[in-house]
């Protein structure tokens, strides 16, 4: 996941059907008043939505599907050869699951992952011979060294404004080091993706802010919560009016490590980053319906990303987000109900760095987004869900709560009033197609995401049915609806 959005939720007070006028007296049929709140949801859908809910509860089927993607196949990084397993992997299962299924081809960015190794070679205090080995990782994107490395003394900047202070002689030909951190105690409070967004600019447009002033190269602080010297990866992107300089992100402890040693005198790194940037490779967005009964040719979309970083194996990010939308549509065949809309699982690929399958997919359907009655998108990890995130008009809010009554049952019925739902559903988000995103605890999630921490064993599997829970009762809810939602 490359956005995110803030999980945290100042409430969960859920009413149920709509305010309908009190009966006149002597009047035998209750007149609406014209503010009261029309009927969206049926008797029979809502009864349904439980059943849904409550067959989600008691599956294992998600945790089975994320398990495959993440243990069998492993980390799924664009244009690799797990990548592609993938999507015949989803593309198999749910045919078996009775959807119609097509590939929709894909143009991605096809980076690999070289040498990485980093090490003080001169400081204050060295014992004479020896040297001290840095922690770190290049950032997808990234341009190599030379194979035999950079050899540069550091520079150390807090902040972007730290940098530009500095005289160009005294950052020129030198590693950049940028040490902004990542606020553990904002996302601890619920903010993780306020967090993750003030940090993760320096990732994006630190090396070129670097080699703007002459710098040979960039490093900064991983971005996230982990400790344990950890490095977190993810994309950089450069820019047009400034070279291409290798950047790579430290653990946070060899960030601190370097900052204090150069508080006391020169410090001198040697850095090997070797990555490739290879041609762009062919994939597919995996798609998945099942028609809708009466309409269709509207469409309500569940989707996960199905691309990862390389060092984990993309169990949280986002293999759980593939595997509660593929759980939905199971459900619902199973349970044998029948949605008035067709229900489309995507399984996007280069969410992480580039959103080609995004691109793509806006591309190709942009004319029918009119028929495009609502989307989502789950790639907040794998936690606890207390509610959705909507991205719509707000009026919308109120027409859904008989859905938040059925969920608030199992602790998830908050609605949210959100600006973003999704990276991938973004484009859809712009055009006005009523958005949606589970809201999910999400303290702990930067701990993991993008490392090589992200495996299997950080998904409860009880947390992950609650999402599919939520995922699918939302689904079909948005299916059934008995009218056109605001846009």
């Amino acid at each position: 996941m490359e956005k995110f959005c803030s999980v945290f939720v100042v409430g969960f007070l859920l009413t149920g059907f709509g305010a309908f006028a009190q009966n006149a007296p002597f009047e035998e049929t209750p007149t609406p008043t014209p503010s009261a709140t029309p009927i969206v949801f049926s008797t029979q859908t809502l009864g349904d939505l439980k059943r849904l809910q409550q067959a989600a509860l008691g599956s294992d089927y998600a945790y089975r599907e994320v398990g495959h993607l993440a243990n069998n196949i492993g980390p799924r990084l664009s244009g690799s050869a797990q990548a592609a397993k993938a999507v015949e992997y989803v593309a198999s299962e749910l045919k078996a699951i009775g959807c119609e299924v097509q590939l929709e081809k894909v143009m991605v960015p096809h980076w690999v992952r070289g040498e990485e190794t980093a090490a003080l070679v001169s400081w204050t205090g060295q014992a004479e011979n020896t040297t001290q080995k840095v922690v770190l990782c290049a950032l997808g994107g990234s341009v190599a060294t030379s194979k035999d490395g950079i050899t540069a003394d550091v520079v150390v900047a807090r902040n972007f404004d730290e940098l530009k202070a500095m005289p160009r002689e005294m950052v020129a030909g030198k590693i950049v080091l940028f040490t902004y951190s990542f606020d553990k105690q904002l996302a601890a409070v619920g903010h993780s993706g306020e967090a993750y967004g003030e940090a993760v600019t320096y990732r994006g447009d630190g090396p070129s802010a670097a080699a703007r002033q002459g710098a040979v190269a960039c490093l900064i602080r991983s971005v996230g919560g982990a400790d344990y010297r950890i490095p977190h990866t993810g994309s950089t992107h450069y820019a047009g009016d400034a070279p291409k300089i290798p950047a790579g992100a430290v653990t946070s402890e060899d960030a601190d490590l370097i900052a204090d040693l150069v508080k006391q005198g020169p410090v001198k790194m040697k850095l090997i980053l070797t990555p490739q940037t290879l041609p762009d490779a062919e994939s597919a967005n995996v798609i998945g319906d099942i028609k809708g009964g009466e309409h269709p040719e509207q469409v309500v979309i569940v989707s996960g990303h199905l691309d990862s970083w390389d060092l984990g194996t993309g169990a949280i990010d986002d293999g759980a987000g593939v595997a509660v939308s593929m759980e939905a549509v199971n459900l619902i065949h199973k349970l044998n109900l029948k949605p008035k809309r067709t229900i489309r699982v995507i399984a996007w690929m280069n969410e992480e760095n580039g959103t080609r399958g995004s691109k793509q997919y806006a591309k190709d359907h942009e004319k029918d987004w009119a028929n495009h009655f609502a989307t989502m998108e789950t790639d907040n990890g794998a936690d606890h869900p207390v509610g959705i995130r909507v991205k719509a008009k707000p009026e919308l809010k109120a027409l859904l709560k008989p859905v938040a009554a059925v969920l608030q049952e199992s602790g998830a019925g908050a609605l949210e009033l959100s600006e973003h739902a999704g990276a991938d559903i973004e484009p859809m988000e712009k055009a006005g197609v009523p958005s949606f995103a589970p809201i999910q605890d999400g303290r702990f999630y930067f701990n993991y995401h993008h490392t090589a921490a992200d495996t299997l064993d950080k998904i409860d599997p009880k947390q992950l049915s609650e999402t599919s829970a939520i995922v699918a009762v939302w689904a079909y809810a948005l299916a059934n609806a008995e009218q056109p939602l605001p846009r």
